[in-house]
């Protein structure tokens, strides 16, 4: 309980990332066990996820380490229904009918049953309507953890009988590499993943890479890489033939992609520092495809990042969209005539979407590109995260 209410502190008043806190936080109780760390993690995720509500059921703002241990009191008297745990000293002013009848008042209100800003609520109202509800819950719900086989190393079934040697039991999602976690364990520490034979990367985001009709032998540019998730599963389907060039403006984010592509078996990966506007036209006419998976809300991702919604405001994503445009306006000209390019991004909000992409192809940087086809992955249609993504020709 206290590595909780430590972990909730760091994360609301010092402003720390929820998952590094977390990874500390289990750093910090090495002998703990697998249901001792299980409940640090998943208790400090609901906590953060159901933020506000917990904190208007308490009656003000956390401020101090006894304020978060009445969070997770909150949390495991509403979600787990004992009162047991109310008998701590740290907890001794809770009541649980008043906490209960609070709680019932206050979840008539979507903001406070969803828990989220006012302002991101109206926001996803203007601009998904009728949607917005029900895809709300579902960004709500914790994500299941999804691996991809390295096709590199490995088929999706041979993953899935060496996981199970190993005690992790997997079901299979949708035609290709996708592999769905029965329960969440520690995947990273398997032989498996240290020999390359998966990475973990939701069965959303595994859909990105696909939409650009890659082939073996092929010149390709993710031009925003960052870690290079989608980097490695472009390298996969391209069997390791061909060359791939992994952007990214943060030089620690590609040191982190070329160990990662060691241990992928991804030989064809090269990588570059965006220094400033010359790195990207140096690249111009030169790719036959380019992959744009462009900084965004991440609103789609909210099930996996919780504490991202405390983090956004109205200014930041105004400031989004005009590096999103800008990535657009300026990488563009990467991909050759007759080439294709896929614009991603893991909002759900069309003012990161579909209007960028309009507005690249009503402007005259975007005159001979055309749409061939977009998509939204909604949580609520599969469970998974939330992404869009488009497929753009360049013209000739």
């Amino acid at each position: 309980m206290r590595a909780v209410a430590q972990a909730l502190e760091a994360i609301f008043i010092e402003n720390q990332y929820a998952d590094r806190v977390i990874e500390r936080a289990l750093r910090q109780n090495p002998k703990a066990g697998s249901r001792d760390r299980a409940f640090i993690a998943e208790t400090t995720y609901e906590v953060v996820r159901y933020y506000r509500l917990y904190s208007a059921i308490l009656g003000s703002e956390p401020q101090t380490e006894e304020h978060f241990w009445q969070l997770v009191g909150i949390h495991l008297l509403l979600q787990k229904g004992g009162e047991e745990v109310l008998r701590l000293s740290e907890m001794r002013r809770l009541r649980p009918d008043v906490l209960r009848a609070r709680a019932a008042e206050l979840r008539q209100q979507r903001p406070y049953r969803e828990s989220i800003p006012d302002w991101l609520d109206a926001l996803g109202q203007q601009q998904l309507g009728e949607r917005w509800e029900e895809t709300l819950t579902w960004l709500n719900r914790p994500a299941e953890v999804v691996l991809r086989a390295n096709r590199l190393k490995v088929s999706r079934e041979a993953l899935q009988e060496r996981l199970q040697s190993e005690g992790i039991e997997t079901r299979p999602h949708g035609p290709a590499d996708a592999l769905v976690l029965l329960r969440r364990q520690n995947v990273f520490a398997t032989k498996a993943f240290r020999e390359g034979l998966f990475e973990v990367q939701d069965y959303s985001s595994q859909q990105v890479a696909p939409l650009l009709d890659v082939q073996p032998g092929m010149r390709v540019v993710d031009a925003c890489a960052g870690g290079g998730g989608k980097t490695l599963h472009l390298a996969a389907l391209m069997q390791g033939k061909g060359a791939i060039i992994a952007l990214d403006t943060l030089a620690w984010k590609l040191d982190e992609l070329r160990k990662r592509a060691r241990r992928a078996g991804a030989h064809n990966v090269e990588t570059r520092v965006i220094e400033n506007s010359k790195t990207i036209k140096r690249l111009y006419n030169s790719a036959d495809r380019l992959l744009l998976d462009v900084p965004c809300s991440g609103l789609g991702v909210l099930r996996r990042n919780p504490d991202s919604k405390w983090k956004l405001s109205p200014e930041f994503i105004e400031n989004l969209q005009k590096t999103q445009q800008n990535i657009l306006q300026q990488y563009s000209r990467i991909v050759r005539p007759g080439g294709l390019v896929v614009y991603a991004t893991c909002s759900l909000l069309p003012m990161e979407n579909q209007e960028q992409v309009n507005a690249f192809l009503t402007s005259p940087a975007g005159e001979d590109f055309e749409c061939c086809t977009e998509k939204t992955l909604w949580p609520q249609d599969e469970g998974f995260d939330g992404f869009y993504m488009a497929l753009l020709r360049r013209k000739g």
